[in-house]
């Protein structure tokens, strides 16, 4: 198919809090490369972050940037040697491809590769843009009933995954997590899937514990409440057993070992400190507590992707805003602005 045909209209970030839209050529696949026609994509809290600060620790934007990793869309060129792919599929796009051949992706834990090409990580541009080439087998065919709104919001859903699969959260299980944003209520929905049968939700944000109180969990807010106190009185002083910190500052990773039952795991998801004051080491080794991060995820798509189209999982009940592909700058702009009402945004192109 022509790509005369094809216009390519992406989505610049010029400097901080500016994006600019332009036309760019349509990329070229290789053999094993597949041309995606974007439909939906999402803004991820590291989107908004390299909006707003240009950085992430050492990962530093060179303007101008395309942003977004979270995404799904329709195929519409195969590279000569794709075979489990076609022209029409709809797929849902996993960000990072390794290099496969070190020593991580060798082992099987491709996640942790040093030369992973990551849509939106500097120096590799997003997919912010109408079409975008990627490697096939790191493109996962939706099934009919799963939309690509759904399929774009497999990303961030997998991290939820992954983070209840490491704390081998099982059936009765009662699991606390710090942070109702778009990854704690993915792990809530996640911990829900499991069998988890009392989830504890921590937030400062009452639009957020809304949505995650309709989700079935039981909610705190750190801001008006004593979270120690609440939590052992919910659990009648035990702990959770999985205890899941998707905020990732310095108040609530000191308070992951508090509120964990003895003998329990703390799966440290989001990382916004570089450094812990006030952790007590006391009840770490008094509880035998285990301790366990996770970096983004690996093999988890079609699992992910099952669990959606299975129903076992309702994805789209974390979406409150939707915006059209022209309008961008005014999603972005409102998502960073307007977090005691936006919980997750996605961008929809036509």
């Amino acid at each position: 198919m022509a790509q005369k045909n094809r216009i390519n209209q992406a989505f610049f970030l010029t400097e901080l809090e500016k994006l600019e839209q332009r036309e760019i050529p349509v990329p070229e696949i290789k053999a094993d490369e597949i041309l995606v026609k974007m439909e939906a994509v999402g803004i991820c809290g590291s989107d908004l972050h390299y909006y707003s600060h240009g950085k992430i620790g050492d990962f530093v934007v060179d303007f101008p940037f395309i942003l977004g990793h979270e995404c799904a869309g329709t195929i519409v060129e195969t590279g000569a040697e794709v075979k489990n792919l076609a022209v029409g599929d709809r797929v849902a796009l996993e960000p990072g491809v390794p290099c496969g051949h070190c020593e991580f992706c060798m082992s099987g834990k491709y996640n942790l590769c040093p030369d992973v090409k990551f849509f939106a990580t500097p120096p590799y541009h997003g997919c912010l843009q109408n079409y975008v080439s990627h490697k096939a087998s790191f493109a996962f065919k939706l099934p009919d009933h799963v939309s690509s709104t759904e399929g774009a919001l497999a990303e961030p859903l997998a991290i939820g995954i992954n983070a209840v699969q490491t704390g081998e959260v099982k059936l009765g299980d009662t699991v606390v997590i710090f942070g109702a944003g778009c990854i704690g209520l993915v792990s809530l929905l996640s911990a829900k899937a499991s069998g988890a049968t009392d989830v504890i939700v921590i937030d400062v944000v009452d639009k957020r514990l809304d949505v995650a109180n309709s989700m079935g969990a039981t909610t705190i807010n750190a801001a008006r409440e004593n979270v120690i106190d609440r939590v052992n009185e919910l659990t009648r002083n035990k702990g959770a057993r999985v205890v899941i910190d998707c905020a990732g500052n310095n108040i609530t990773l000191a308070q992951t070992v508090q509120v964990a039952k003895a003998g329990g795991t703390i799966v440290w998801v989001g990382m916004a400190t570089d450094e812990i004051n006030g952790l007590e080491l006391g009840p770490i080794s008094a509880k035998e507590l285990t301790i366990k991060s996770i970096f983004r995820y690996r093999n988890l798509y079609p699992t992910t992707i099952a669990a959606i189209a299975d129903g076992k999982i309702d994805i789209s009940g974390i979406i409150s805003n939707k915006y059209k592909f022209e309008d961008t700058p005014q999603a972005y702009q409102e998502t960073l602005k307007n977090v005691s009402n936006i919980v997750k945004s996605v961008i929809v192109f036509d």
